[in-house]
């Protein structure tokens, strides 16, 4: 069994961008959102370190990520959060791509 690191990091890197964004402008939907979407993250990691084929919690979260924070990025053009944020998750959603294209789905 091993461990989903990258993706325990990821859920880290989205639930403290939720708090950061609290403590910085006092948002409480954003800290809500990265809570949830962090806790979402690692159930997903804790899942994919369970079973490297249940990846589908993992990329449903870090695709809703991408897009989210792809379309806020596109909009501000500013790169934090909304650019770090859509990067780290398009590499998410690459990494459990490529754990797909690589072993084979038992049914």
């Amino acid at each position: 069994m091993s461990v989903d690191w990258a993706g325990y990091g990821y859920a880290a890197l989205v639930a403290s961008g939720g708090v950061f964004g609290y403590v910085k402008t006092g948002s409480v939907p954003s800290m809500a959102a990265g809570l949830l979407f962090g806790g979402l993250a690692g159930f997903g990691a804790y899942q994919v370190s369970n079973d490297p084929n249940n990846i589908w919690v993992s990329l449903a979260t870090s695709g809703a990520m991408t897009g989210l924070m792809g379309s806020r990025f596109y909009k501000s053009r500013k790169f934090m959060p909304a650019g770090l944020m859509a990067g780290a998750s398009l590499l998410m959603v690459g990494k459990l791509g490529l754990s797909l294209l690589q072993k084979p789905q038992e049914s």
